[in-house]
């Protein structure tokens, strides 16, 4: 297949574009739009959502899987919805809102977005470091300074080509993907609970704490800057002009999305089962922070390597979800603002707003404060949200934004369903954050 990679000049930015033949073969059109999915995949599998799912599978076995198939669902709904603003709309979430709000809103939604963009950031620095300790014994702050390399990382790699970038995160997708299959099959879990896990249970609306962690996972899962992520990036493929190419380029993008998804459920899912297996199944169901389960796989399952695996997967996952938090940051700055820079200053200073209150928080309380950093983190990322599902719910549904291709009646309902949802999961974490 001809593929050809330019970079073409739009709002926002130069961003880079691939654009496919329409005559090319169904499989060369789908395996030319694999990619921006898995770019935008990486932030659910971030370390930020490992503590939920460690917490939730030592301490309830595989009854919480139910949460993590109800988040991922949401997200591949909200996904294809964006997917779908930024192709018909030719133009990114954050752009949108400054067109069509007023000003001090625009400059609000601004806000709070970067703020989501540091809590994800912060989450992710602060794995990245974690797994630097365990796997190499660099002190932990050390660790969180050498994150800022991954600035220099991502220009070098936008500018081998978007293809080359897209290549980078999927390998690392791969890598952990072989490591939790490796530690799953060294677990030996119980298939039948584990496949029962999925289906809904009534003891998480009876138990407060399984309550707490359900509304943790789905809070930790669905997160708001990959919103603005994929309606930009999803733009960087084109299969031609006109209705039946804007069709074929919508179907096309939705399949990406969704099949890099579910692999993001599955790794997320493997987090739990991993800790129902190793440690609610031997009593420890106290086992809630990173540093933990490291050090007690490798005792728990007999073999060495198990430890090693888990580091290995989470410097993978804090590296690879640094990355496109990193992009994320640059297209919101540029969406909201029309605020252009050269792209090597975007990237360090949306990487130094981060790692400031990385290093401080890490400086001030060290080890024992990692574990509360991510539970904030995660808090802040889920009381950001409906400030990008609600504008995105909006704009698919309007004909004057989408034209033809406006949201079809049932993903606007389930949308509508998803952010009813995601905000009465606020209402309870805000409540139990400010009582607790």
């Amino acid at each position: 297949m001809d593929i050809l990679e330019r970079m073409a000049n739009r709002e926002g930015g130069a961003q880079p574009s691939v654009r496919l033949r329409q005559n090319a073969s169904f499989f060369h059109r789908l395996l030319g739009f694999i990619g921006p999915g898995f770019l935008v995949a990486v932030g659910y599998m971030d370390p930020g959502n490992w503590a939920t799912a460690l917490a939730g599978g030592s301490a309830f076995g595989y009854q919480l899987l139910s949460a993590a198939l109800v988040s991922s669902l949401m997200a591949m709904l909200l996904q294809a919805l964006a997917a779908r603003l930024g192709i018909v709309a030719d133009a990114d979430l954050a752009q949108l809102c400054r067109r069509h709000c007023p000003r001090p809103i625009n400059l609000a939604l601004w806000a709070l977005a970067e703020i989501a963009i540091i809590a994800t950031d912060l989450a992710e620095l602060i794995g990245t470091a974690v797994a630097l300790q365990l796997l190499f014994r660099i002190p932990l702050l050390m660790g969180v300074l050498l994150t800022a390399l991954d600035a220099l990382l991502i220009l070098w790699l936008q500018n081998k080509g978007v293809r080359v970038l897209e290549a980078f995160v999927i390998a690392l997708i791969s890598l952990i993907t072989a490591c939790f299959a490796i530690e799953i099959a060294l677990s030996d879990p119980d298939w039948g609970s584990l496949l029962a896990g999925y289906l809904p249970t009534a003891a998480i609306v009876r138990q407060p704490e399984m309550l707490y962690l359900a509304i943790g996972i789905v809070g930790a899962t669905v997160m708001p800057h990959n919103l603005y992520l994929h309606a930009a990036i999803v733009r960087w493929r084109r299969l031609g002009d006109g209705d039946a190419a804007v069709r074929e380029t919508i179907r096309f993008a939705t399949i990406d999305s969704t099949a890099a998804l579910i692999l993001a459920l599955l790794i997320n899912s493997a987090i739990l089962v991993l800790a129902a297996a190793a440690f609610h199944a031997i009593d420890r169901t106290d086992i809630a922070e990173i540093q933990d389960a490291y050090l007690l796989l490798a005792p728990v399952l007999g073999v060495g390597i198990a430890s090693i695996l888990f580091g290995v997967a989470l410097l993978a996952s804090g590296i690879s979800s640094t990355v496109t938090a990193t992009l994320a940051g640059q297209i919101v700055m540029e969406g909201f603002l029309n605020f252009k820079v050269a792209p090597w200053l975007r990237r360090l200073v949306t990487r130094l707003i981060a790692i400031v209150p990385a290093v401080i928080v890490t400086w001030l309380w060290g080890e024992r404060g990692t574990a509360d950093l991510l539970v904030f983190s995660q808090v802040v990322l889920s009381l950001q949200l409906p400030f990008a599902v609600v504008p995105l719910l909006l704009f698919v549904g309007s004909r004057h934004v989408m034209r033809n291709f406006r949201a079809p009646a049932w993903m606007l309902t389930l949308g509508w369903a998803s952010a009813a949802i995601v905000i009465a999961i606020n209402i309870k974490l805000l409540f139990d954050f400010s009582f607790a």
